[in-house]
């Protein structure tokens, strides 16, 4: 637990699952408490967090993380990521494409045509437009206005 300028932040470990609570006054040992919920635009993960939080207590499973990202979107991330690097390394696609995909899989005649020099190019646009701000929203996913 640690004090902030804007109030009381403390990390609950119930099990093994991490949960972030805010408070505005100090907490007191033995006091009930209820969940404010503003109705923003954070409200749907925030109602989320507090049934979560609400389960754990009440020795129940937590559920699900409120949002998680597929194995296939976390691999697609990661090219995205290495083929930034390659490209701000000053590689060109073919060598970053040899690079995510291996040799094997990039023709010596048909480059210019090939999927994945297409796949290669959208990885990079990809991992620039995470660069440029992009990466808020993995952060919190299914907001309108960013």
């Amino acid at each position: 637990m640690r004090r902030a300028a804007d109030g009381w932040h403390a990390v609950l470990r119930i099990g093994a699952v991490d949960h972030r609570v805010w408070s505005k006054d100090p907490p007191v040992l033995g006091a009930s408490y209820t969940a404010e919920l503003p109705f923003g635009c954070d409200f749907e993960a925030r109602a989320y967090a507090a049934r979560r939080l609400w389960r754990a207590m009440n020795g129940r499973v937590p559920g699900p993380a409120f949002h998680t990202l597929s194995e296939q979107r976390r691999e697609r991330l990661s090219a995205a990521i290495r083929a930034l690097d390659a490209h701000g390394a000053g590689g060109s696609y073919r060598v970053i494409a040899e690079a995510l995909f291996g040799k094997k899989r990039i023709p010596d005649r048909a480059w210019k045509t090939h999927d994945l020099r297409n796949r290669t190019i959208r990885l990079v646009q990809g991992g620039l437009a995470l660069m440029r701000g992009g990466y808020r929203k993995l952060l919190r996913p299914g907001r309108k206005d960013e």
